[in-house]
């Protein structure tokens, strides 16, 4: 019985090496169709023992098949492995930079992400060696990178897991009136405070007119008065109004437009 399996394992091992060879000498691609269906329980066994982590399976097996896809193009046949052996690292390294990725809250360039782990790794291991936590330079010369790089990698660290606003920050305690959130730490604007800035900057604009134009303005736009009705109020014609008012205006504009106020 166990003849026959080495003899099945040798002739499968043997089919498979004709397949890579074929396919290493010709690229076909329906050839490659064949190897990837072939190879596809493979996928599922390896995106099997990542399951229950928070991504559906079918996810797990898209991302094993992109390790797959990589592996298959890059398999030696020559080198007298069997393509199992070669791909598996290929797909689960895969899947887990999958993880790697979605756990950035923001995203960051996979270079940016292993930098950030290596320093990681460093900062554990130099705090071993050195029984103490060890100083940026170190763990630049540790990592091999700048001063630089080495704290981009480290502040990186806070954009892994970014809280919700919504985030419960009572501690534990189940009492709503003890609830509090993130979002209740962070101001609003405050509104007199705007009023009041708006106020100052009108009240600017409108020292940059003569005493008759700034009269017109005031009653036309911040008292809601018709032309008509400040003609009367200051005992001149409709068409002066009217030509104070431009006026006024064409001098508010340009002062606007030059940046003088």
């Amino acid at each position: 019985m166990i003849a026959e399996q080495d003899n099945q394992s040798i002739k499968n091992h043997s089919t498979e090496n004709s397949m890579f060879s074929e396919y290493c000498r010709t690229h076909d691609k329906d050839l490659r169709d064949t190897i990837i269906k072939e190879n596809l329980n493979l996928v599922h066994f390896i995106a099997k023992k990542f399951a229950n982590r928070g991504e559906s399976l079918e996810d797990l097996v898209s991302v094993g098949t992109i390790g797959l896809l990589n592996a298959i193009d890059r398999f030696d046949p020559s080198r007298g492995i069997r393509f199992a052996t070669f791909a598996t690292p290929t797909i689960m390294g895969e899947i887990k930079r999958h993880f790697r990725d979605k756990g950035w809250a923001i995203k960051v360039p996979r270079r940016l992400q292993e930098l950030n782990m290596a320093a990681n790794k460093a900062v554990e291991s130099l705090t071993s060696e050195l029984e103490r936590v060890p100083t940026i330079e170190e763990i630049a010369i540790k990592i091999d990178h700048s001063v630089e790089d080495t704290i981009e990698a480290l502040e990186l660290g806070h954009m892994y897991d970014l809280k919700s606003l919504e985030t419960d920050n009572s501690n534990g305690n189940d009492s709503d009136d003890s609830r509090t959130a993130l979002e209740d730490y962070i101001g609003e604007d405050d509104h007199s405070i705007i009023e009041f800035t708006d106020n100052e900057r009108i009240e600017d604009v409108l020292n940059h007119l003569n005493p008759r134009e700034r009269t017109i303005i005031l009653l036309r736009f911040f008292k809601g008065m018709s032309q008509a009705d400040v003609a009367r109020k200051l005992d001149i014609s409709q068409m002066h109004v009217s030509r104070i008012q431009h006026k006024a205006l064409q001098k508010l504009r340009n002062l606007v437009i030059n940046e003088e106020i």
